[in-house]
């Protein structure tokens, strides 16, 4: 099928889904599942709209449709020496731009180079009525109307269906090097809060317990003028341990536990709970697997002025899916939410209740 009759395709499924008010999930490599309430729906199948629109190396821009596989656009811009900045995690081979996109999801560079919504430049989307529509652009410089690109960001599929996406794309690092320091919470919290001020190459930071990972990148001098200013032993493999944090495939993530996702200040003291704890983006995301109650763990995210997020069900909540997955909202900001939802989806048949019930 022509790439325009597959977009109209999709178009006319969500237009008939909209006239007989029948919800729809929208779905494509399907690696990003497990985040969020499961949605009983027919399903959108988006893993067809595929490909490289337009890349522009010497812009640093690319564009591509929703269902184009994430590896494919690494290794086209690995080949120009090019990244996607904010690391996007995979969670499969069957990865795809737009669910990253939808889910807002960046790795261990995000603390230092910025999330997925900082480097989307523009969208095209269709809505809940089955309108094709357009926001943003391809250039950084585009700031007319409302910023509709970075809301439908993490909206997971809620306010439309992702069909092209405009991105920044920056630079590989000249230079790569992971440090490791065997030190305990409080010092790695401190050290990390400490170089946080400095002029430093930090790319990612990892702490799980017991030693502290810091990965610098750039232009060689400086990588070496702050290894030896920062101390440590050099991180053997270091590719494969940043990608197994990314992907989550390593050994803090296995086992059945319920897994935490907590986004909160930096600065936070250690938490004070029994279970380990694994730190990236210096002390500002914190992973615990842990059995407290959902309550426990929104009231301790709250405190620390931030929002937990229940990234993986255990063994019990995964046949029994709890209420609350995602930090309970305000009153005041749960209608705002529905207003906009409303704007976007009136019959409320994209993603029903993937990410709240309400919506």
């Amino acid at each position: 099928m022509k790439e325009q009759d597959l977009s109209q395709a999709l178009q006319v499924q969500v237009q008939t889904a909209n006239e007989n008010k029948s919800p729809l999930q929208i779905r494509a490599g399907h690696s990003k599942a497990f985040l969020g309430h499961t949605v009983n729906a027919d399903i959108l199948d988006v893993s067809p709209h595929q490909g490289i629109i337009n890349y522009e190396p010497t812009e640093l821009v690319l564009t591509a449709r929703s269902g184009t596989l994430l590896s494919d656009i690494e290794i086209a811009l690995a080949a120009q020496n090019q990244m996607l900045a904010f690391e996007p995690p995979h969670f499969g081979d069957s990865a795809t731009l737009g669910g990253s996109i939808a889910c807002n999801l960046s790795g261990p560079r995000r603390a230092y180079a910025g999330a997925a919504r900082d480097y989307v430049l523009g969208t095209r989307l269709i809505n809940g009525k089955g309108e094709d529509l357009h926001f943003g652009g391809e250039v950084m410089k585009n700031v007319a109307g409302y910023d509709v690109s970075r809301l439908v960001t993490g909206a997971m599929g809620t306010l439309g269906v992702l069909l092209e996406i405009s991105l920044k794309v920056l630079p590989l690092p000249e230079f790569e090097t992971t440090l490791v320091q065997t030190v305990d919470t409080t010092t790695a919290l401190d050290k990390l809060h400490d170089w946080a001020l400095q002029p430093l190459p930090i790319s990612a930071s990892c702490f799980d317990g017991d030693q502290l990972m810091i990965r610098l990148s750039g232009a060689p001098t400086a990588v070496r003028a702050a290894t030896q200013k920062l101390g440590g032993e050099t991180l053997e493999n270091a590719g494969e341990f940043w990608r197994s944090i990314r992907e989550q495939r390593h050994e803090f993530f296995a086992g059945d536990k319920p897994l935490w996702r907590l986004s909160i200040a930096s600065t936070t003291p250690p938490l004070k709970v029994a279970d380990k704890v694994l730190y990236e983006w210096g002390g500002a995301l914190r992973w615990i697997k842990t059995d407290l109650p959902t309550q426990a763990m929104q009231h301790m995210a709250l405190t620390a002025g931030g929002h937990a997020t229940l990234f993986r069900p255990g063994q019990v909540q995964a046949q029994q899916q709890p209420q609350e997955i995602f930090q309970t909202l305000p009153d005041g900001l749960m209608q705002l939410h529905k207003n906009i939802k409303r704007a976007f989806d009136p019959n409320g048949i994209l993603n029903p209740g993937r990410v709240y019930p309400e919506l």
